[in-house]
């Protein structure tokens, strides 16, 4: 009750000749929908920006406000629905209005190769995206892509659910990055963390 919310549409964040793009579900109540960041200021930002600092994508381990310093490299974060939604279930009707922003950020960040979709969620949204037919059954580390187009790798949501319960380790979260870096070719080694 002390902090003013952003409370707006969340836009992505990221490097714009980012060659990675990762997508998520949606702002969280108090997170990107609180700072105007996706992913920044929550437990999942929390996991998300430290596995991508670990893997070179990011130059600092956390973020916690959009004045807070973070800049990405090669990576850009964007999620699939714009708005927090009740219950962090999205509805049909409003992953369709979020889609066109999706859509034009893709079609805006030219150099991309590798989609990350976090969770079951994004996978969907990008499969649909992307092309890829027949769509894909979701799972840890899976790959798919088009006769065209970027490859869509997916990984579990870094969301409390499975970061607690161990469904998703770090050690898990970081295979799938340094695998996008791989697959998005050209990318230097990841650096390791002092």
């Amino acid at each position: 009750m002390d902090q003013e919310y952003w409370g707006r549409p969340v836009p992505g964040f990221g490097d714009p000749a980012a060659r990675v793009l990762l997508v998520g579900l949606a702002p969280a109540a108090h997170g990107g929908n609180r700072t105007g960041r996706v992913f920044t200021g929550d437990r999942s930002g929390d996991w998300l920006f430290a596995a991508l600092w670990r893997t070179g994508f990011a130059n600092q381990p956390d973020s916690v406000a959009l004045d807070d310093g973070l800049v990405l490299s090669d990576a850009y974060v964007a999620a699939a629905v714009r708005c927090a939604p009740p219950e962090n279930k999205p509805t049909r009707s409003e992953r369709d209005t979020c889609l066109e922003y999706l859509r034009r950020e893709l079609s805006l960040l030219g150099e991309v190769r590798v989609v990350v979709a976090l969770g079951q969620f994004a996978h969907h949204v990008m499969a649909v995206e992307l092309g890829i037919t027949p769509r894909p059954p979701f799972a840890h580390g899976a790959e798919a892509s088009a006769r065209s187009g970027p490859v869509l790798l997916s990984s579990y949501h870094p969301s409390q659910r499975n970061t607690f319960t161990g469904t998703l380790t770090e050690a898990m979260f970081d295979d799938v990055l340094l695998r996008a870096r791989h697959l998005a070719g050209g990318l230097g080694p990841a650096r390791s963390p002092a």
